[in-house]
This record gives structure tokens, sequence and C-alpha cells, in this order.
């Protein structure tokens, strides 16, 4: 293998189409939140087979709305898996509110139902499942455990597309909230949805994120007088997004499909040439749904590898090929284990997780070659 290429983690799949997309946002001069955004959010709706869609700046801004919109504030707790991106637990502080993590299962990378139900309180007042890299959490067993009056808001950050017992993501709790960040499968650049099926629910949410304003910003223009600012019923946010972003989000919206089955083919591949290394664990399809693949995250045996985790990142950025931890165990950063007195093995499956899980490359933009040569490097391991 004397070839030397690189190979990023992810590449965003954009080209002429999303380009001549922003031509009529800039041409009209609406470039804020308008007309595309509010398209983008019905076809979202209607692909995730919810009611309402609200689009945000991003999906921690998202999840901040989902948490407002459902009055969670000082004196409540709000459940979160220990191995997620930060912002999980950060929206939860936002609100004033404490998080309470709960440990995850070290195959599916998801949050373990059973130790939810060890950290449930009076004061529980909603859970944060987290469909990480693309896989839906296991949301019947979830709800077993669960008390009919704590609410479900799902970070289906990474799992656009993605379904769980014939059920689209975002539409198995009571909010669902989405990223549109470049690593993922779809992307606006920064953005974020929430979705739901309340009605009561998607009005707060619509009016927290343009500052608490009775009507939106199109509304008024469209309205009868729309020299008059509107009433402030609610103590909101600016988390709009523009109607650049939106246009880019349509298009790429249509694509949603085509592209989970590219990825779907690359992990497919990625699991079928990658078996005969025994130290590492590849992800699966889930028997009950459809995985997104955000990501195709491998776990490291740290009994059987060769080499330690971050040794075997380090040899492939040296052959070129990008790779990241799958993510990070939230209570083993440096600000919540000072603020909680946490320790690593509070959580073992998150610890555990956090050391030895490895995300390779798979997106839109690789090609069978690169995937070739991806599997040749790990295992000359």
């Amino acid at each position: 293998m004397t070839e030397r290429r690189q190979i990023q983690i992810a590449t965003p799949s954009l080209g002429e189409e999303e380009w001549q997309a922003l031509r009529e946002p800039i041409e009209t001069g609406w470039l804020t939140q308008g007309p595309k955004v509010a398209a983008f959010e019905n076809a979202f709706a209607a692909r995730h087979e919810v009611k309402h869609a609200v689009a945000a700046t991003s999906a921690t801004t998202g999840l901040h709305l989902a948490l407002a919109a459902l009055g969670i504030g000082p004196g409540d707790e709000v459940i979160v898996p220990a191995f997620t991106w930060v912002a999980t637990a950060n929206v939860v502080l936002y609100c004033g509110a404490t998080p309470v993590f709960a440990d995850v299962d070290r195959v599916t990378y998801n949050i373990d139902p059973k130790d939810v139900a060890r950290r449930l309180t009076p004061k529980t007042k909603a859970v944060i499942p987290v469909h990480l890299f693309g896989l839906c959490a296991d949301m019947a067993a979830l709800r077993k455990v669960l008390r009919p009056d704590i609410k479900i808001i799902e970070d289906a950050a990474c799992a656009a597309g993605a379904s769980w017992e014939g059920r689209p993501a975002g539409a198995l709790g009571d909010l669902g909230v989405f990223s549109f960040h470049p690593r993922k499968s779809i992307t606006t650049g920064e953005g974020g949805m929430v979705t739901t099926n309340d009605d009561g629910l998607a009005d707060r949410v619509r009016k927290l994120r343009n500052h608490g304003a009775s009507v939106s910003e199109e509304e008024r223009h469209h309205g009868p007088r729309p020299y008059l600012l509107p009433e402030f019923e609610l103590l909101g946010f600016n988390y709009r997004m523009t109607d650049l972003q939106g246009a880019v989000g349509l298009v790429q919206l249509k694509k949603l499909d085509t592209f989970i089955d590219e990825r779907a083919d690359l992990a497919a591949r990625y699991r079928k040439e990658l078996a005969g290394v025994r130290w590492l664990r590849m992800p699966e399809e889930p028997p009950k749904g459809r995985h997104a693949w955000q990501a195709f995250v491998t776990y490291v045996n740290p009994n059987a590898a060769p080499r330690s985790r971050n040794e075997i990142m380090e040899f492939l950025q040296q052959q070129g090929i990008s790779t990241r931890p799958g993510t990070h165990a939230v209570h083993m950063l440096k600000y919540y284990r000072q603020r909680f007195g946490l320790k690593p093995d509070d959580f073992p499956g998150a610890r555990d997780c956090d050391r030895n899980t490895m995300a390779i490359p798979l997106h839109n933009r690789m090609s069978d070659d690169d995937l070739s040569y991806i599997v040749q490097a790990l295992s000359r391991l």
C-alpha cells in the first residue's frame, strides 16, 4: 500500500442544485426566516410523519427551545445519557434545571433504560434519549420505566431519516430535535429542527425562537398592518433559521433517503471487509428500524487490539485517514467533573465508550477506493 491520500471523517455533499437554490432568497432580499424556512419545515414534517417542524439555528438551540416550551426550570431534573455530545447536558443547565446522567449500552452506545430507572426521582420532569450516530434508542424499553408525566425529548441530532419499529425519529417522543451541521447526512451549514405532534408545544416553540413574539416576521410582513410590531407574550430567544439555510435545506432533504441508502451500502461493505479484524467491533443495523448512518463508529477491544485506540488513530492519521472518538463521556469533562463531583467510574459504560470508540470515515463523497484504502490500513494492524 504505497499510495497515500487524505480521507476526511466527513464531507458534506453539496453541489450545483444547492448553489442555485440560494438565488431566490438573494434576489428577493428575503434572507432571514421566511417562506423558504416555512417550506423546509413543512417538507421535514411530512418526511418524519409529524404535525409540526420548527426550524432553529442549531440542534443545541432546538433542545433549549424544547425544554423551555415544556417549562423545565430550577428544581427540575432531566435525565441525559453520559455518553453524548456535551450540548445534550448543557441545555438542561441553560434552563436552570439539573442534568442527571444515566449510563449507556456499550454495543448500541445509546441510553440504558435500566439505568434510567435507577436515576428517577420525584423531581424528574424529562428524559433526553440520544439517537447516537443515527441509531434510534430503544424507545419501547425506555417508556416502560418512565412515569406517564415524564416528557421525552428525542435528541435526534444524528438521526434524520432514521426509524424505530416503523415510526420515524422525531415522532417517537413528545418532541424531537435534529441537527443540520456539516457532519450530519444533510446540512444547512448550521441549523436545527424541532418536531412535535403537540399543537400547544409547537406554538410555544415558534414563539420562543422569535423573541417570544406573538406572530412571525413573515406573518406580520404579509398581514394587513405590517408597520405595527407584534405583542411579546413570552421571554424568548433569537433562534431563527435564515431563508438561505431553508433554501439549501429543501434541496438537501430531497436527497436524504438516497444519502442514507449510499451510507448503508458503505456500512455494509465495512462490516463485510473488516470482519477479519477481530479486535474491532462493527456497528450493526437495528433489528426494528432504520439506521441513519450519520457516522460509522467502531469499538476497539482494549484487551485484543495490537495498539491502544489513540495509537491506532495516530497510525491512521499518518496514513491520511481521519478518525475521531465516537463522542465524549460528558461526566468526564472538566466542567461537569468539577461542578458535580463526578468520576469516570460512575458510569462505566460511558467511560469505556469514551476510551474505546473510533469513528472511521463515512460520507457520501467517499469512493470505493477510499473504503478499500481504509480497510487495508486497518487490516495491516
